[in-house]
């Protein structure tokens, strides 16, 4: 009870900061990480101008600044951007994968939860298939579903994620508090009463983990995969074929079309994550 009435106070007292005290609390909070980006990017630039570094080896990063901002004022006035019609091919790779692997992923955990037979099966399909590297994968799925069929880039993008979700959400399931485990069973509650009520809360935590880096890896999968082939409107055959033609400026600008994915894939895992589980020890402590 005391637990309780501490962080209702808690909350209380952040609800009544001033919005304007909030923001600057945030801004604080994310000043070092600006600070070292600025800092990176000034020795950057300076560092290309006073070696003279040719543009092969390493653009300025004001010349890729150009080059977006160009590509921005094509998407915007209508006038077709490739770069952010690769964005968005290469996106919805990196999501149709991450939704097919890491869904299998649940869903094998799950299943071995109830019957430990399965695990002990898929444990080794699931190490090897995660042991192979993704240019081992990638002429094979482009043969089984088309160059240009973005369900190829999926397919690998579901492999690589596929076995970090498993064995996370193996063990949320399975490392569950015996005492809570005993007290289920002492009121006679069902498998599927105690896997929605105990198991499932208890391995939300594990489950969100999984998907924090399966967002990340989605992304490289799908970027990778393109290098093997695809169609031109993918951000893996955009770097590719801009740096043959030795327009690295342009070449860049992909690379960081690829990192902004990346980051925002994993904000919305972060947001759903908070959304879903609120009550997690790890939000409560920052509140």
């Amino acid at each position: 009870m005391a637990e309780i009435t501490r962080v209702v106070d808690a909350a209380t007292e952040e609800a009544s900061v001033p919005w304007i005290r909030r923001i600057g609390a945030r801004a604080r909070y994310y000043l070092p990480t600006i600070l070292i980006a600025v800092s990176v990017l000034a020795v950057w630039e300076l560092a290309v101008r006073i070696f003279d570094i040719q543009q092969f080896l390493l653009p300025k990063p004001s010349a890729i600044l150009e080059t977006y901002l160009e590509e921005v004022r094509l998407f915007v006035t209508g006038q077709g951007s490739i770069l952010f019609q690769a964005t968005g091919a290469t996106l919805w790779e990196a999501v149709g994968g991450f939704v097919l692997g890491c869904g299998a992923g649940v869903l094998v955990a799950l299943m071995t939860a109830r019957w430990v037979i399965i695990s002990e099966a898929m444990m080794p399909f699931a190490i090897a298939a995660n042991s192979v590297p993704i240019i081992a994968f990638a002429p094979i799925m482009n043969n089984w579903f088309g160059l240009t069929n973005p369900a190829s880039k999926m397919a690998i993008v579901a492999i690589i994620v596929f076995f970090p979700t498993m064995i996370n959400a193996v063990r949320g399931l399975t490392l569950v508090e015996p005492r809570q485990l005993e007290l289920m069973h002492s009121y006679a509650a069902r498998p599927t009463k105690i896997l929605r009520a105990l198991r499932i809360p208890n391995a939300l935590p594990y489950i969100f983990s999984a998907f924090r880096v399966a967002s990340a890896l989605s992304v490289i999968g799908a970027v990778v995969a393109e290098f093997f082939g695809g169609p031109r409107a993918t951000l893996g055959v955009f770097i590719t074929q801009e740096a043959s033609g030795f327009d690295f400026a342009r070449a860049w600008t992909g690379i960081i079309m690829a990192s902004i994915i990346g980051i925002s894939f994993y904000m919305l895992v972060l947001v759903l994550e908070r959304v879903l589980m609120p009550w997690h020890v790890s939000f409560r402590k920052k509140g």
